[in-house]
């Protein structure tokens, strides 16, 4: 609304100047290219004015760890499809709108709310608010927070639906292709392992976005080995057993966390295990929001801090 108020003002601002310019021109005497040329200028502000952002379609794959503090948030895209990947907390909600909106998404083909946490799922009721969705996936699980029925409130205003994915089951997004790795371990008491893990495959190159993933879903499976990996909740001592990180090989590592976050994460224990590897790390506490392009064959990375 505000917006359209502005484009309004300067309408009448431009208006105005044409009038006084043009009742100028009459006193002076008629200059028809004078007058064509204030009429053009008017025709050029009117529409620079009435411009939006455009989102572009791309070829390559695009994955943006967006920087939401002691949080998860992450934006997928290729061709003309989009992923997200958690939300951040209630108070990123409309950050995360904001950054979207900024690249001129509308819709959101997949959502995806890896498990009922508020520092996963606190602001993917703004992003239902604020986007055309399409299909929505988290884990058949249910808390009575309040994040959460924000979240189930949303939903249900816009007449969605929710699926609980299976191990196996697969998304296309573009000419990348996901797959849910795992079976959620429904816990109550421990809400970290019913987490969603996808693998994504594009040409020649792989990801493993691991929520906040923990041994106890290290173990159920073998992994293949991956470039890209989101290490599971935010680098603690929990996630990222020796056993996994040798089966996935990540040649980048992602660690997404807040700046001297009072939990202590992530742990040295992960940092080391990580670069006994030979992984190469990137932290959001240090490194801000870290973009990744791919053409299916490379992996060019950027951060925001341009600390690498």
């Amino acid at each position: 609304m505000t917006r359209r108020r502005k484009i309004s003002t300067k309408r009448i601002l431009s208006g105005i100047i044409t009038v006084i310019i043009l009742g100028i021109a009459g006193i002076l005497g008629t200059n028809e290219e004078f007058i064509n040329t204030i009429s053009n200028v008017d025709k050029q502000t009117n529409s620079q004015n009435e411009q939006q952002i455009e989102f572009v379609a791309q070829e390559d794959l695009l994955i943006d760890f967006i920087d939401v503090g002691q949080a998860d948030s992450i934006l997928v895209r290729n061709q003309d499809k989009i992923m997200l990947i958690d939300a951040g907390t209630n108070e990123a909600g409309e950050m995360v709108v904001k950054y979207l909106q900024n690249l001129g998404i509308t819709k959101i083909d997949y959502l995806v709310g890896t498990h009922p946490h508020e520092d996963h799922i606190g602001g993917l009721d703004n992003v239902i608010n604020n986007f055309d969705i399409g299909q929505i996936y988290m884990p058949k699980i249910e808390t009575t927070t309040k994040t959460f029925e924000d979240v189930l409130e949303a939903i249900e205003n816009k007449n969605l639906t929710v699926t609980a994915p299976n191990k196996g089951d697969k998304i296309e997004l573009g000419q990348a292709v996901g797959e849910f790795m795992t079976e959620p371990i429904l816990d109550k008491d421990n809400l970290n392992v019913s987490s969603l893990v996808l693998r994504l495959e594009f040409g020649n190159t792989s990801y493993l976005f691991m929520g906040d993933a923990e041994e106890e879903n290290e173990e159920t499976i073998i992994w293949p080995k991956t470039d890209v990996l989101k290490v599971g909740h935010h680098g603690s001592s929990t996630s990222s057993s020796k056993s996994f990180l040798e089966q996935v090989q990540p040649k980048y590592a992602i660690i997404m966390a807040g700046k001297d976050n009072s939990y202590g994460l992530p742990t040295q224990e992960t940092i080391d295990k990580l670069h006994n590897i030979g992984s190469e790390i990137y932290k959001t506490d240090e490194d801000g929001t870290i973009q990744m392009t791919s053409d299916g064959n490379t992996i060019q990375i950027k951060t925001t801090n341009n600390s690498k």
